[in-house]
């Protein structure tokens, strides 16, 4: 897995302790877990729990590398489609509308 500066790349001078957290826990010691869980059903989690809370500003990202991680355009439709019955249906015309074109 690629080293993650995301964090320190765009908080580093604002938020220290914040993109630490980001880039050494969250994506260098969970997502780094491959054994209990690949990256490919971990980006499957993170996708559908961002369409969950509507975090549509991280969606993006998040499934630019789903995609990277083997996620299908026939799979993200899916679960989008799943979710907007558990969601909303907002949630998932947004969701879709980034989708297209992350998978276009």
């Amino acid at each position: 897995m690629v080293k993650q500066t995301a964090g320190r790349d765009q908080l580093g001078d604002f938020a220290p302790k914040f993109a630490e957290l980001n880039d050494d826990v969250l994506f260098g010691q969970v997502w780094s877990r491959e054994k209990q869980l690949s990256l490919r059903d971990r980006s499957f989690l993170t996708v559908t729990a961002l369409i969950t809370k509507g975090a549509f500003d991280q969606l993006p990202y998040h499934m630019k590398i789903a995609k990277k991680n083997g996620i299908t355009k026939e799979e993200i439709s899916e679960m989008i489609t799943q979710l907007a019955f558990y969601v909303g249906w907002p949630n998932a015309w947004s969701a879709f509308n980034i989708a297209k074109e992350i998978w276009k």
